[in-house]
């Protein structure tokens, strides 16, 4: 990913009344089976990297829903209130950064989830990354630069 250390990327919603941009690379891209993640996306997965939230600029209306982790954390979901598409996620348990679904940037680098999480949802008819580390539930986990 050193390729993408000063890079911006862009990305945003379906019918483009929501724009971001955000800074450099991801400190980790995961692919999730949550049933939260399962219901929100529409299929067995997400895959989005983690960026810190001061990384990103946001520009346009936005709507959000909230609800609790199956880890007792609080979780924010927004996405656009015209074409409900689903643009960023923070979580109680990683204060500072927040996830950007890679299917709303308009130039995702060759990047791969590095771990799939919530194993232990995933739907018979979905696949796991062969070259992801693979975790039953949500592992404890902070950036490297936090320690």
């Amino acid at each position: 990913m050193t390729e993408t250390l000063t890079k911006t990327h862009r990305g945003g919603c379906l019918c483009g009344a929501v724009r971001y941009t955000v800074e450099g690379p991801p400190a980790i891209v995961a692919q999730c089976h949550c049933e939260a993640c399962q219901k929100w996306s529409g299929t067995g997965h997400t895959i989005s990297a983690t960026f810190a939230a001061a990384d990103l600029s946001l520009q346009g209306e936005t709507a959000e829903f909230r609800y609790m982790s199956e880890n007792g954390n609080e979780v924010t979901r927004l996405f656009c209130p015209r074409c409900g598409s689903p643009l960023l996620g923070r979580n109680t348990g990683l204060v500072g950064y927040l996830t950007i679904p890679l299917g709303t940037m308009d130039d995702v680098p060759d990047w791969r989830p590095q771990v799939a999480v919530f194993t232990r949802n995933r739907k018979h008819w979905d696949g796991l990354p062969a070259e992801a580390a693979r975790f039953e539930a949500q592992p404890a986990w902070r950036p490297a630069k936090d320690g």
